[in-house]
């Protein structure tokens, strides 16, 4: 497949990676430094579980004079979603399956905007991975992808861009019901994100503080009221399921937002929490503790001040 990554950070700098390894024609949407670097060095990995490895990959800053992709996969951060598909939208042909893997669960409306109704595949990745410098992905927990059509359909393009996935190594699943996928990860999130970047601490200290870990709790169980209410068919465990994945993962870790934060960048906000609150109120449903963390973090959403 000729795949184009918009956005060559963690996600899309480690997915992109797999996939041209994989035997894909991959091009990379980057810029500044980071561009230069793959332009002249290709794509280095350095993984804490598959070891280090270089890809040579395309990189452009524009898509222009490229041809049409079989597949534009977006992983810019939520807040660039339409202004990242208003670029590439002269590369989306009819068939081409453009496929979120960003944090949030309404960025498949964002791409529908722009580019018309049906062309967003929604999209789940699971992966904790950084720039640590131009060129360079460190990969360190995780790596695996779901995906698939907002209308819960088998189509072509979603069992291609599956197939490319499983090819290149990726563990993938094909969900006939994304978006309660999209929002089981939601409930995560939104709890990992918000309070790592709140307490500036990891998710060991979280859990080890009970008044952190009952906060953890409070923000999972009000999302999960929120999507119930939004009509996502989440199971009747799905709390609980998340507390037991949260208490698994290893205490250092803690979420692309808390990077974001003590790195003095742009926050993902208001795709996260603002999105939850402003839900909950047309929607009448309580989020007092996501609240608590939307207002806390507000002085900090747009980076370094």
């Amino acid at each position: 497949m000729r795949i184009v990554i918009v956005g060559a950070g963690g996600v899309g700098g480690y997915f992109g990676a797999k996939l041209a390894r994989g035997g894909q024609e991959v091009t990379v949407v980057a810029r500044g430094a980071h561009l230069d670097a793959i332009r002249s060095g290709g794509l280095r990995i350095r993984s804490a579980v598959e070891g280090e490895y270089v890809v040579p990959v395309a990189a452009v800053e524009k898509v222009d004079g490229l041809a049409p992709a079989d597949a534009v996969i977006v992983c810019v951060k939520s807040f660039d979603t339409e202004t990242a598909v208003a670029q590439v939208r002269a590369i989306v042909g009819r068939d081409t399956a453009v496929l979120s893997l960003q944090n949030g669960v309404d960025n498949e409306e964002k791409i529908d905007a722009v580019l018309g109704p049906g062309r967003a595949l929604g999209g789940a990745a699971y992966v904790f991975a950084t720039i640590e410098a131009p060129g360079v992905i460190s990969h360190t927990f995780a790596g695996a992808v779901a995906l698939g059509e907002m209308d819960g359909r088998t189509t072509p393009r979603a069992e291609r861009l599956r197939d490319a996935f499983a090819g290149a190594g990726v563990p993938v699943t094909l969900s006939g019901d994304i978006r309660r996928v999209l929002w089981e990860k939601y409930l995560m999130l939104g709890a990992q994100a918000g309070l790592t970047a709140l307490t500036r601490g990891p998710i060991g200290v979280i859990r080890d503080t009970p008044a952190t870990w009952r906060m953890y709790r409070l923000i999972v169980e009000e999302l999960a009221a929120l999507g119930r209410a939004s009509g996502v068919a989440l199971p009747a465990d799905a709390v609980e399921t998340t507390l037991g994945n949260a208490g698994k993962l290893a205490p250092h870790l803690s979420a692309s937002m808390h990077y974001d934060l003590v790195h003095g960048k742009r926050l993902e906000l208001e795709a996260l929490h603002g999105h939850a609150v402003r839900l909950g109120e047309r929607l009448g449903v309580p989020t007092p503790t996501v609240f608590a963390v939307y207002a806390a973090l507000a002085p900090f959403a747009e980076g370094q001040r």
